[in-house]
């Protein structure tokens, strides 16, 4: 909507009006508010487990490697300050060499999906290619957290 039909709802007293340029979809993929149809509809945003461990690029593996097992997690996620998604430290990179960094040791880019994405899509591509997770992120790629193939499947299931 335009800036002046947002000012004129606030004036109305609508306390939530909004002039959102990007558009419907970027709404969406932001994880902000929706109604009708797809507000029923189940996003790998509301099952992204926001949990899952983070570190800095510039933290040695060894430190990483103890406060993420302490957790009960494989894996971290290597974010920058404002938690954009940089990296993923898997099990095997966290048992690599504790003096190299995150950034060293991490695999860079890896795959996210946007948190309006459907889950029971996602699930059919995560079975499709052998994926039991994958990393969720805002349209700017700050992280949401990371979302498990069953919790889609058993998600996509009960409301069959």
């Amino acid at each position: 909507m335009s800036p002046r039909a947002a000012w004129r709802l606030e004036g109305l007293g609508f306390s939530k009006a909004h002039d959102y340029a990007p558009g419907r979809v970027d709404w969406f993929a932001a994880g902000l508010p929706m109604e009708g149809g797809l507000a029923s509809v189940s996003t790998v945003g509301d099952m992204a487990r926001g949990d899952v461990p983070t570190c800095a690029p510039g933290e040695k593996v060894g430190e990483v490697r103890g406060r993420v097992r302490r957790t009960g997690w494989d894996r971290c996620v290597v974010v920058n300050e404002e938690r954009v998604v940089l990296g993923l430290l898997c099990e095997k990179d966290l048992t690599s060499d504790s003096e190299a960094t995150a950034e060293e040791a991490m695999r860079p880019g890896p795959t996210t999906v946007r948190l309006d994405t459907p889950a029971e899509k996602m699930a059919e591509r995560m079975r499709k290619r052998g994926t039991a997770s994958v990393l969720v992120t805002t349209p700017d790629g700050e992280l949401i957290g990371l979302m498990y193939r069953k919790d889609a499947e058993r998600v996509t299931a009960e409301q069959a």
